[in-house]
Formats: structure tokens, C-alpha cells, sequence
């Protein structure tokens, strides 16, 4: 018996790339992931975490094989890329995990990459990457990254303003050669090269994501064109960091760009909201998953989709792997939803004052899960600054 599940076994565990591979955002998923409990018996084997700390001791190739036996399969054949797509060998896991590999006639650890193991069905769930199909499966549906992307938006940017045809003649090439006076690069054309509104009303007349109730009200319901896009998977980054153009970091470099997120993050996300709405487009829902601050704010809503990316995002000040830096500050909103007084109609003002009237006041103008939680010093003080001025 133990000869035939041996054999039947297909790739366990791993899930470095897996869960590498479900961005952000570039992210994937960035959402609050409270540490499980305890389980009992072989069942807290059944899923993988690299949160733990004989994971983290471990170097990505000791697990992962780059590239994977099947990446010219997984991908159409014009589009297939040298890349980590499959699930690792058996040898990464059973020099620590021999008891569980043997344990029962289904091993709790073998549904990690087998849909329905046993010695007559070696049938796979989809590996992480590429996305597309994954994502698609229904592991993939309701599976999210443990990882946050380490982008440098400011060093990209630049690269793509070196790329300008108005260059000195006695410029080289690349980021690290881009001078004062070159041609001024639009950021909203630059940042459209990766980052497109998620689900857009466009034309069409309904601007919500699912049905509302009939007597919805002023009630929040999300919309259409709430989110922003942002690459998965490896394509669009290997296209100048490959094995071939030997660009750092390498598509073997994991971990210079794939950081374990806290698993404390605090984010303007219920989960119960988004199953109320039905909201199952797992685009929508990673997108969502890590939004930290207005859960309302609507990218293509037309005062917003005019406005210059940077007038709200500061490249300088955007880490993608740390959490704290995310934040859109409140000071941005001054531009239109604050005033220096009431009078003026500000809704931040509208909503502190009626805070004041009663500490159970909801601020869900702009929250969700946030709406009741006390005022952040950062509100009161950004209409202080206005009435200074």
C-alpha cells in the first residue's frame, strides 16, 4: 500500500512560486490573513504556508526548479517563457514530512497539489503560475498570495523615460543614464502600461459590479471601474528580466522581489460585504482584499480619471512591499472633498461633525470596515492645515 500511494503521489507542497505568482498586486493579496488555530490529526497539513519558520530557512531552488520540466506546455507556444510552473518533486518535502506522506489511506498534506489523491488518481490542482489558468480552477478561485511584490515604481518610470527619441547624443541607455531636460514622460501614459481600470462601466448604463436590492438608497454597493489593474504572473516582467538579457534581479532571483506579507494587515475589506454583492470575479476581490483605505473610491469616476496619477500616488513614496507606505495620505482629498470649513461643504468636515454629535456615527462616505473605528488624528488635522492657509 504504501509501495502504490508512494508512486501515485504527484509533487507536493510548494508553493514558493505559487503563491509568488498571485500579485499584486502586483500582490495578489495583500488581505488580512489572521494565523489559523491549531488543528488536530493530519488536517493543519493541508494547506502550505512559507510563513512558517523551517520554510523561511529554506532558499527558493531547493525547492523550486527553474525552469520547470512543462513551461514550454503551460503556455501557448508563442507566448511560453523559461519559468517555475509546476509544483516541486516529492524529495523537497519527505525528508521532513515522512510521517504525513504515510499517514492514512488520503494523506491530508497530498491535497496540497492533488485534487483527489488516492493510488488510482494523480490528477492535479493547476500550479500558481501561469495565473490564468489557475485562477480559473477551483482552488485557484478562492486562493490568495502570502507574498508582497517589492516593485521600484520610480526606477521604472525613469527607464521609460530614458527610452524618449529627445535624448542628449551623449547619453547611453538605461535608467541610470536619464538626465535633467530629457522629455517630461506623462506618468498616466506611463503608469497605463500596466495598470488599466478593473471591470469599467465605460458607455453602459449600469455602473454597479452585481445587481443591488432594489431599494438600495445611499446604501454602498461596489461599482464598476473601482479598481486598478496591475500585472500577475511573470509575463510582463520577464519580457526584460529573463535568462537571456541578464537583467537583474534574474527570473531565478525570487526573493529580491517576493516578500512574505504581515500576517496582521488591517485593511478596509468584509468579506462578508463582497458575498452579500456576489462579487466572485477574483480580480475584483484581490484587488479589494487589499485596499487600505477608502474602500469607496471609484477610479473611473470622471473627476478622478482626469486627474494625473501622480496627483495622488507619489512614486517616491510608494513601497510596494511595506504596507505603511500604500496609503494614499488624507491631504491628497483636500483637492476637492475637504474644506476649511463646514460652510464650504467639505464631506470630511460633514463627517467629523457629525462624529462629534454621536461617537456611534458611521464614516461610510468613504469606509467600510473602517467606519466605526475612532477618527484618525490625520482627518481633523488636514482640515486644521486648510483654515491655516
Amino acid at each position: 500500500m504504501r509501495a502504490a500511494l508512494r508512486f501515485s503521489v504527484v509533487a507536493v507542497f510548494a508553493i514558493a512560486a505559487a503563491s509568488v505568482f498571485l500579485l499584486p498586486g502586483p500582490a495578489d493579496a495583500l488581505a488580512e490573513r489572521p494565523e489559523a488555530p491549531p488543528e488536530p490529526s493530519q488536517s493543519r497539513y493541508s494547506k502550505f504556508s512559507h510563513d512558517v519558520e523551517a520554510h523561511k530557512k529554506k532558499e527558493c531552488a531547493e525547492c523550486h526548479k527553474f525552469p520547470s520540466d512543462n513551461w514550454q506546455k503551460v503556455r501557448p507556444e508563442s507566448e511560453a517563457i523559461p519559468d517555475i510552473t509546476e509544483y516541486p518533486k516529492h524529495d523537497s518535502c519527505v525528508s521532513c514530512h515522512r510521517q504525513q506522506f504515510f499517514s492514512g489511506s488520503k494523506p491530508a498534506i497530498c491535497s496540497i497539489c492533488h485534487v483527489n489523491p488516492s493510488p488510482r488518481d494523480s490528477r492535479r490542482h493547476p500550479f500558481p503560475n501561469p495565473r490564468e489558468a489557475f485562477d480559473k480552477s477551483p482552488k485557484g478561485k478562492n486562493s490568495f498570495s502570502e507574498f508582497a511584490v517589492a516593485f521600484p515604481h520610480e526606477l521604472h518610470v525613469a527607464m521609460l523615460a530614458s527610452k524618449s527619441p529627445r535624448t542628449p547624443s551623449d547619453r547611453t541607455s538605461g535608467p541610470m543614464f536619464v538626465r535633467a531636460g530629457f522629455r517630461k514622460v506623462v506618468q498616466s501614459e506611463t503608469c497605463a502600461m500596466c495598470h488599466q481600470i478593473a471591470a469599467p462601466q465605460g458607455d453602459g448604463d449600469d455602473e454597479y459590479a452585481t445587481k443591488p436590492p432594489e431599494k438600495l438608497g445611499d446604501a454602498f454597493w461596489l461599482k464598476k471601474g473601482t479598481f486598478m489593474t496591475s500585472p500577475t504572473g511573470h509575463t510582463q516582467c520577464f519580457t526584460c528580466h529573463s535568462a537571456d538579457a541578464g537583467l537583474s534581479p534574474a527570473p531565478t532571483d525570487c526573493g529580491t522581489c517576493h516578500k512574505l506579507a504581515p500576517s496582521n494587515l488591517k485593511v478596509d475589506f468584509d468579506q462578508a460585504a463582497a458575498k452579500r454583492m456576489n462579487i466572485e470575479d477574483k480580480l475584483l476581490v484581490a484587488s479589494w482584499r487589499r485596499r487600505d483605505s477608502s474602500a469607496t473610491f471609484r477610479h473611473e469616476w470622471f473627476s478622478h480619471a482626469e486627474m494625473d496619477c501622480t496627483t495622488c500616488h507619489a512614486l517616491g513614496d510608494i513601497k510596494t512591499a511595506d504596507w505603511s507606505s500604500r496609503s494614499v495620505k488624507i491631504s491628497t482629498c483636500s483637492n476637492c472633498h475637504i474644506t476649511a470649513t463646514s460652510d464650504d461643504g467639505g464631506i470630511l468636515n460633514y463627517e467629523i461633525d457629525e462624529r462629534k454629535k454621536d461617537p456611534k456615527f458611521q464614516c461610510v462616505k468613504c469606509h467600510i470596515g473602517y467606519s466605526g473605528l475612532p477618527l484618525p488624528a490625520s482627518h481633523p488635522e488636514a482640515i486644521k492645515a486648510l483654515s491655516e492657509n
